[in-house]
């Protein structure tokens, strides 16, 4: 019996070495940003104390919600601070910010783009599709490749998993603009570019929100899973409660991962809906 095996991996593998005997520098540069820009967010969070963030988070839900998402941000904050995990909760949140900023950087233009040309939509959905559907612990197995373990391979790692949905929605928003109301933008000359501008990326945007906020509830996701890398926070934390089998750890790190999931979630999807105002407009 004939032995039939494509050798994938070892494909793999060799174009990993590559890359990394020939774009080392590339990702060193890489490697310094990122940790720099985490160390920065971190430190902005966990410099001042409690009462000064937990005002701010709580002014930032009045304003951007209601009272009442704000009075059970306080409740949720105050729990994660009583239960002593508020640090790795900060920890954990820098990286999703940081993560997200990136995803959204790089997903959005790539979807608007995938709306202006079939050509480009025709490679992109394929390679969305790629990175949507390959489980969450494959990403870290390269991070670890180029950034070695700690926070960078978590950023990394989240980056590439969470920036699908925000590409995918921007494309969508975009092409979902009604032809009419282009072609009367185009009808009183406006450029390409001013109507991109003015007139799709507006109408489209409680879509891109939408994809912005899946994007960000992606990244808290991996969040626990980056903790196998070493990252920290409460991916950290849970780990530990594994490695411990201790129950109450665990649940104190996963209650604190479900209150910034519904802090984000609830802020995010707020800003996505249009204005009372620009509705009545």
């Amino acid at each position: 019996m004939i032995e039939f095996r494509i050798p994938l991996g070892a494909w793999v593998d060799a174009g990993v070495d590559w890359i990394l005997e020939n774009l080392a520098a590339l990702f060193d540069v890489v490697k310094v940003v990122f940790k720099s820009s985490y160390d920065g967010i971190e430190w902005v969070l966990l410099t001042p104390s409690f009462p000064i963030i937990l005002v701010a988070l709580v002014a930032i839900g009045w304003l951007v919600k209601n009272w009442k998402f704000a009075l059970g941000t306080a409740v949720g904050l105050v729990l994660i601070y009583g239960v002593n995990q508020w640090e790795a909760a900060m920890e954990s949140l820098a990286l999703v910010l940081l993560a997200s900023l990136i995803a959204v950087i790089i997903s959005v233009p790539l979807g608007i783009l995938a709306a202006k040309s079939d050509r480009i939509s025709a490679v992109v959905k394929p390679l969305l599709d790629f990175l949507q559907t390959m489980p969450a612990f494959v990403y870290l197995i390269p991070a670890v490749a180029l950034f070695s373990v700690g926070v960078v391979p978590g950023v990394v790692a989240t980056i590439l998993f969470a920036m699908a949905p925000g590409a995918r929605f921007t494309e969508l928003g975009i092409r979902g603009v009604d032809k009419e109301v282009v072609e009367a933008g185009q009808a009183f000359g406006s450029t390409p570019w001013r109507i991109l501008r003015q007139i799709q990326i507006p109408l489209a945007m409680p879509t891109i929100m939408a994809g912005i906020n899946q994007v960000i509830m992606l990244s808290l996701s991996m969040v626990v899973i980056a903790g196998l890398v070493g990252a920290g926070g409460l991916g950290g934390e849970v780990v530990n409660a594994l490695q411990r089998i201790d129950i109450g750890l665990g649940f104190e790190a996963g209650i604190s991962v479900v209150i910034l999931a519904i802090y984000l979630d609830r802020l995010s999807a707020s800003l996505g809906r249009p204005s009372r105002a620009a509705s009545m407009a």
